[in-house]
């Protein structure tokens, strides 16, 4: 397993990444990315049990669902880095023909992609589904999901929400990227959620919270925290508080880089604050 400075320098390689991507085509979605950025990490290089290769079936291991697909960016970069695809590939991020879509698809054959995630709210009913097959199964291994906290607001989400408790779909652990932002604003501006956590409690779930989102070492401990409350008859939810944009400074000051490209100047800029350290595409 990395070492702790090892998934910092990979957290930093993949913020490089992430913003070359959105640079080189002018267009897609930095600020989510960079602030989930340690969590992918964590989930792909730390916690998760990946078999070599990859197929769709997903048997005997886990499975991982991206339901906010516009954090696409982040998603290639971690893939890549652990081997799903070649790393220069990176290079044709939202270009024509290529396989790395604006949000991610399946039609192109992607390793490490297992749905479109196009359309925000549908990511959790898909996961409770896989989750609930496993059980079928007899696999014991666990499905785990990312959404963004804004994209709560769509009632898809509660419907499964309530039926991942109702049947005791244990074996699915679903963060939620608790950054407060979206794409019009804070969320508490956009449409004002309340407790999360207490939406959560109240449909059944077991919750529990992350509190520093952007540092390696807590989402360590905190995926394995939730790892350990699974097969006790409750899905469990993780609140994950990070920030927008975090790792380059002038992007973490709202919703503002939710989704737009930095130009030229902008991007050197976001390159001098995070180093290369496992090479550049």
């Amino acid at each position: 397993m990395p070492n702790t400075k090892q998934l910092e320098d990979f957290v930093s390689q993949v913020r490089r990444d992430i913003v070359r991507q959105v640079h080189g085509v002018s267009s897609g979605h930095p600020g989510g990315s960079l602030g989930c950025a340690e969590f992918f990490v964590a989930l792909y290089q730390e916690v998760m049990k990946r078999k070599e290769g990859f197929d769709m079936d997903g048997k005997d291991e886990d499975l991982f669902f991206l339901s906010n697909g516009h954090i696409s960016p982040v998603f290639y970069s971690v893939l890549a880095r652990s081997g799903y695809f070649p790393v220069e590939e990176l290079n044709t991020f939202r270009k024509i023909d290529s396989r790395l879509q604006g949000h991610p698809t399946t039609h192109e054959g992607l390793p490490g992609i297992r749905i479109a995630s196009g359309s925000l709210g549908q990511g959790m009913s898909v996961a409770l589904g896989a989750a609930q097959a496993k059980k079928l199964n007899g696999d014991d291994n666990l499905v785990y999901s990312l959404h963004g906290d804004g994209e709560l607001q769509e009632g898809q989400n509660w419907e499964a929400i309530l039926y991942a408790a109702g049947n005791k779909i244990d074996n699915l652990i679903s963060t939620i990227d608790l950054n407060g932002q979206q794409i019009d604003g804070s969320t508490d501006d956009v449409l004002n959620m309340g407790s999360v956590r207490a939406k959560f409690e109240a449909f059944g779930w077991d919750v529990l919270d992350i509190e520093k989102g952007n540092d390696i070492e807590a989402i360590i401990t905190g995926l394995n925290e939730a790892k350990s409350r699974t097969g006790k008859g409750k899905p469990v939810c993780i609140l994950l508080h990070t920030i927008m944009g975090y790792g380059v400074d002038f992007m973490m000051q709202g919703h503002a880089w939710h989704g737009k490209a930095p130009n030229d100047e902008q991007l050197e800029k976001a390159l001098a604050q995070n180093p290369e350290t496992l090479g550049d595409y």
